[in-house]
């Protein structure tokens, strides 16, 4: 009988503990970021949301103190549409405003960030002058203005007499400045009527870019100067410069300012059918806050809709930057 010699056994070799590589950790610190945002959107705002989509297609009534409710199908949907006109055609309008002040708006922050971004004396002066009206356009801000004002003995709206006629007459006066000029040059009356719309209202225009101007800053600073002085090198001028260089780079900034512009308008307190749906909830009818929670939810499937469609477009002129 032979003695067989067992081996010894080789101890298991020990996992090396793998190291979490940057974009993890950078991954992790997000989550942990937007970690509040999503507790308080699944605990507090979807079942707001909920609620908001059963008030559109529920009746509730309350009998001895029991609620009951019963489904009614589009009804309130169908009231909201055709038996409020002033719903239909407010969004409508909206909708039109819309097409006008997104290109205004995009174009004059790209414009002025481009300025912003230059050396010059002054220049964080100027940035803060430009973002000065989104500061003082916010809720509080604007309610304190409005009660001190009106503490004074004064009155906010400038718009009667003589000062009404004289802003008619100055905005007539510009717009017909600007036909003359641009139709000397051959520009066809529609652009005319645009550019000259928009100088008329270049007040509001100042007043909603203030973030977008600050977006633009940060995507034109975050530009290589490297790219810039081989642009010089090559004798490229500074007009060939933004359209081949700036414009490319700026691009997913301007996608995010026109969907950031277009929520913005349309969320605005002084939105007409945001007013026409505060008007539904606060209406002493009965039906006023189940028809108000079906005007908000098409009002969100419409703002959803254009937002889609603008990304889309957008999105197939965008370039992204490869950073091999």
């Amino acid at each position: 009988m032979t003695n067989e010699v067992k081996a010894p056994a080789t101890a298991a070799p020990k996992k090396k503990k793998k190291i979490a590589s940057l974009d993890r950790k950078k991954a992790r610190a997000g989550w942990i970021f937007v970690l509040p945002f999503i507790v308080g959107l699944v605990f507090i705002y979807l079942p707001i949301l909920w609620e908001s989509i059963s008030y559109s297609f529920y009746n509730y009534v309350t009998v001895d103190g029991i609620v009951t409710k019963t489904f009614v199908g589009f009804k309130y949907y169908q009231t909201a549409l055709f038996g409020e006109a002033d719903f239909a055609k407010s969004l409508l309008t909206g909708l039109q405003e819309m097409a006008f002040n997104i290109p205004a708006i995009l174009i004059f922050s790209l414009f002025v960030a481009v300025i912003l971004n230059q050396k010059m004396i002054g220049r964080a002066a100027f940035r803060a002058i430009f973002f000065l009206p989104v500061v003082v356009s916010t809720g509080i801000m604007e309610s304190i203005m409005v009660s001190s004002y009106g503490a004074s003995g004064n009155q906010m709206d400038l718009g009667e007499g003589e000062n009404a006629a004289q802003k008619v007459e100055e905005t007539m006066a510009l717009e017909g400045l600007l036909t003359n000029i641009f139709s000397s040059l051959g520009v066809g009356t529609g652009l005319v009527t645009y550019i000259s719309s928009a100088v008329a209202s270049i007040s509001g225009i100042i007043n909603r870019s203030g973030v977008q101007i600050l977006i633009f800053l940060a995507a034109l600073q975050s530009i290589s100067p490297a790219i810039y002085e081989s642009c010089q090198i090559d004798g490229a001028t500074s007009w060939e410069t933004f359209w081949k260089i700036t414009f490319p780079m700026v691009s997913p900034m301007i996608l995010v300012n026109a969907v950031y512009t277009i929520i913005d308008s349309f969320t605005t307190d002084s939105n007409s059918v945001m007013k026409i749906i505060n008007n539904m909830y606060m209406s002493p009818n009965s039906d006023g806050a189940y028809i108000s929670a079906a005007m908000g939810w098409m009002y969100f499937l419409v703002v959803l809709a254009i937002v889609g469609i603008v990304a889309a477009i957008f999105s197939a002129y965008v370039f992204y930057q490869r950073r091999d």
